[in-house]
């Protein structure tokens, strides 16, 4: 098993173990969701809030290690195995900042958790911008539309493009925690601007290619 793996597994046990460590300190009723301006608008039982979300990290974990295993392409996994398990840990650690946030605000410390959320969720989408060029075709990572999976081609040229776009929609992301109020939901309207670019051109190259 690669390092990113056990650093992975090292970090969801930390995230329980902080759910422990400040389980006494916390409220009976717990913030689990807040909106795009950054209000608490999700309450939840203490137990759910001190450790909902490092049951989540430790399932999509187990997704994450079985999801090369089912994959009819699981043989292509082995071409960009260092970029995938970067990607499970980018995102291990995306949560655990987001678990972090949550107990923060919990204990009573004074931040914006939406404005927070900004910055991480910007340097993911960044990272997932440097690996998309080396992630080979697969059914479950990467810009996956029925004519990107149809042709490796379509894939590599649609995954050239989809880099580019993803570490600019980063970028943009982590300028927006210059404006509290429209940040988060600029960022996802962004990243939503950038999925669907990115599946368009992959149709668009289909089209192309086929003539119509």
């Amino acid at each position: 098993m690669e390092r990113e793996w056990h650093v992975s597994i090292a970090i969801v046990l930390l995230a329980f173990a902080g759910g422990a460590y400040f389980y006494p300190q916390l409220p009976q009723n717990i913030a689990v969701h807040w909106g795009l301006q950054g209000n608490a608008n999700g309450f939840a039982g203490k137990e759910m809030g001190a450790f909902g979300v490092p049951a989540l990290m430790a399932l999509l974990l187990a997704v994450f290690f079985i999801l090369p295993k089912i994959d009819p392409l699981d043989r292509d996994y082995r071409d960009f195995r260092k970029q995938y398990c970067g990607f499970v840990l980018a995102f291990t650690l995306f949560l655990a900042y987001v678990d972090g946030l949550g107990l923060a605000y919990n204990l009573g410390r004074a931040i914006n958790v939406g404005q927070l959320l900004i910055p991480g969720f910007g340097a993911l989408i960044f990272y997932v911008g440097t690996i998309l060029p080396k992630v080979k075709r697969n059914w479950f990572v990467g810009i996956r539309t029925p004519w990107t999976l149809s042709d490796p081609a379509i894939w590599e040229k649609t995954h050239a493009l989809g880099s580019q776009l993803f570490k600019a929609a980063g970028i943009v992301m982590l300028m927006g925690t210059l404006f509290p109020s429209a940040g988060l939901p600029a960022s996802i309207a962004v990243l939503l601007g950038v999925v669907v670019a990115s599946a368009a051109y992959s149709y668009l190259l289909f089209a192309k290619k086929a003539g119509k």
